[in-house]
């Protein structure tokens, strides 16, 4: 951390030369938005299926009344007895956020290929209330990118070719609905689903920031939320 200590004033003047970088970065994110929803849509050939608390569903199913879904794919394989740190850190965030999406005519589900059952047990040790449903059954988090099997051939994660890639990995896909079908409209993997972490948009304010340099790996701090201190 550089401590240089300064009078207001000057404080002043290398906030506002900040304020305008970061308007400018506002600015491009508004762009880069923007150019997403121009984005041209993938008409899906095949259907899904999963397990919810509900009982079996299709992925029509999962838009509910709005014709847009949005999934966050958690990282939980199928012989896993606990859900990954990190996409734990993630879900943190998720509670509470259903009837602003719905506002906007957006249904949010939390998918991974994991057994219905040990995605609830974890659910309730975690205390979250969020939908999260399993793809155990189906070729779905192959399709779209975040499961992948040893002897798979044309892995890619990302959009860049992952050859050894084996287990599971988190990113976020979008899809549209209407009545000639469902569209897949975007994804996002790797350090593309950092926006939606709120706890780093905070660190990112803080003097230390989020304090990675020293660490073995820039996540290495990061806990399941009732493991800090054990």
């Amino acid at each position: 951390m550089d401590k240089r200590v300064v009078e207001r004033q000057e404080w002043l003047k290398a906030r506002q030369e900040l304020l305008a970088r970061e308007k400018e970065l506002m600015r491009l994110q508004d762009e880069v938005a923007a150019a997403r929803r121009k984005l041209p849509f993938v008409k899906l050939d095949q259907d899904y299926a999963f397990e919810t608390v509900r009982g079996p569903e299709r992925l029509e199913d999962l838009f509910g009344p709005h014709d847009q879904l949005l999934i966050y794919h958690f990282m939980y394989g199928p012989d896993w007895e606990a859900g990954c740190p990190s996409c734990s850190f993630w879900a943190d965030s998720f509670d509470g956020n259903d009837a602003h999406f719905a506002a906007r005519n957006v249904a949010f589900k939390v998918v991974s290929r994991g057994p219905l059952d040990r995605l609830q047990a974890y659910r309730k040790r975690m205390g979250w209330r969020f939908d999260w449903v399993s793809a155990a059954s189906s070729p779905f988090n192959f399709d779209f990118g975040v499961s992948f099997e040893e002897a798979q051939p044309d892995k890619q994660y990302n959009y860049r070719p992952a050859p050894d890639l084996v287990g599971e990995r988190p990113g976020i896909s979008a899809f549209y609905k209407d009545d000639a079908g469902i569209y897949h409209t975007y994804s996002t993997f790797g350090r593309g689903v950092e926006p939606v972490n709120s706890v780093y948009a905070y660190l990112d304010m803080a003097p230390k920031g989020r304090d990675e340099a020293e660490l073995d790996y820039t996540m290495a701090w990061v806990r399941r939320r009732d493991e800090y201190g054990a």
